[in-house]
């Protein structure tokens, strides 16, 4: 056999090879391949085996693993990538403990986001998110998600989609776009949000016609919007043919998780308060839980979302950065594993399932991302760790040797594209 590349003498290779989402006690069921290789071909993954049998293999790259951990590059299923600004003045607020939605109300939070965004050019939001990408590359992950929702408005929401599109095309990493204009409800329309919710799901037509967005997400929570608002809103959105996200149960338990269930998102975010009910229809359907701990430690709660208590009832379960310039400002995915063992109790393997198979789910890339299988993109992460276990116990730092994008090298320790 004759390939592009072959990767060799890898210790332990994670193929998380599952033809759909992993639920319950399965995300403990992972398979370990010791002493293996895999060979990619013109952007795709053609054979893996034993390094043995490599031998007869011919490439014209060999990159030798030297034993180290070769897992899927990771899939972050939720991010706010494309935004003006920072808030970096926030944080000693949120170290006096005053709420986010106070800070919310005092025109900060996602406001002050929304006003930096707006007055941002074009080319500026496109530099800052290409910025974001590289570093997210650089942690290993190959396939991310990006939200609007900044804008809170027909013109700059439109911008964001646009950037993300353009970024889509000049950045290697897949990027998945999802509309949330209805991320909060902007000044202009305090006392009507029916109204801003009309203005947002008029922008339906543009951005299925345009490609901008696969998914309409919305924040349903107190001081935004409520249940029944959501209800109608994405149920709107489904009529146009796009999948349906939900910022759900993040700060009051409001019935978010079991809305995300009875509209058939395919993913419910945040869930950090949800009910019991919700878990339980949550384990009992196809919506996965998208699990967002960085955000919970960030702002200094002690409430984080009963992952633990999601897996043993049944669930899919994902877990995200949430990056963001407000309350989650990390593009390091390997911290977020970290937390998710030491806060949500998460063993290793389940873990590894979060980031892989279940996130790329998660966005609807289950296909194509977060797997190690034959005809399936060459997206790889060679690991400066020995085992699978070695890179939640670790925190903090950067674990990822090289990122293999469509079977072409992006970052290598020192290097980067």
């Amino acid at each position: 056999m004759k390939v592009d590349t072959l990767i060799t003498n890898i210790g332990q290779l994670l193929t998380m090879d599952k033809k759909g989402p992993v639920k319950g006690g399965d995300m403990n069921d992972l398979t370990v391949m010791e002493g293996a290789a895999v060979a990619t071909e013109n952007g795709k993954i053609v054979w893996i085996g034993s390094a043995e049998k490599a031998v007869n293999i011919q490439a014209d790259k060999t990159i030798d693993a030297e034993g180290r951990l070769v897992t899927p590059g990771l899939v972050e299923p939720h991010t706010h990538l494309v935004f003006g600004g920072s808030r970096e003045e926030e944080m000693a607020l949120k170290q006096q403990g005053v709420p986010y939605l106070e800070i919310l109300k005092q025109g900060g939070g996602i406001l002050s986001t929304v006003n930096a965004t707006r007055e941002a050019s074009y080319d500026d939001l496109l530099e800052k998110a290409l910025f974001h990408l590289d570093r997210m590359v650089m942690h290993g992950i190959t396939t991310v998600e990006a939200k609007s929702g900044y804008g809170l408005d027909k013109q700059t929401e439109l911008k964001q989609l646009q950037v993300t599109k353009e970024a889509n095309v000049k950045h290697p990493l897949d990027i998945v776009s999802t509309f949330m204009g209805a991320h909060a409800i902007p000044p202009e329309y305090k006392e009507d949000p029916e109204a801003f919710l009309g203005l947002m799901s008029e922008l339906f037509e543009e951005i299925k016609e345009k490609n901008l967005a696969e998914f309409v997400d919305i924040f349903t929570e107190t001081g935004v919007f409520s249940v029944e608002q959501s209800r109608r809103y994405l149920k709107k959105a489904k009529e146009k043919g796009f999948g349906l996200k939900i910022h759900a149960d993040e700060i009051d338990q409001l019935g978010g998780t079991e809305l995300a269930v009875e509209v058939g998102a395919i993913s419910g975010e945040h869930l950090a308060v949800a009910s019991d009910n919700g878990i339980k229809q949550l384990a009992s359907s196809n919506t996965i839980g998208v699990i967002l701990p960085g955000t919970v430690f960030y702002l200094g709660k002690d409430t984080y979302p009963r992952a633990r208590k999601m897996i043993d009832e049944g669930a899919a379960v994902a877990v995200s950065t949430d990056f963001n310039p407000g309350s989650s400002v990390t593009e390091n995915l390997q911290l977020i594993m970290s937390i998710a063992a030491l806060k949500l109790k998460l063993t290793p393997a389940e873990i590894w399932h979060a980031v892989t198979v279940n996130a790329a789910h998660a966005i609807g890339r289950g296909h194509e991302a977060g797997t190690i299988a034959t005809g399936r993109m060459a997206d790889l992460v060679i690991w400066d760790a020995p085992n699978y276990m070695y890179i939640p116990y670790h925190y903090g730092v950067n674990h990822a040797n090289t990122v293999i994008k469509n079977g072409e090298v992006l970052y290598k320790r020192g290097e980067i594209r």
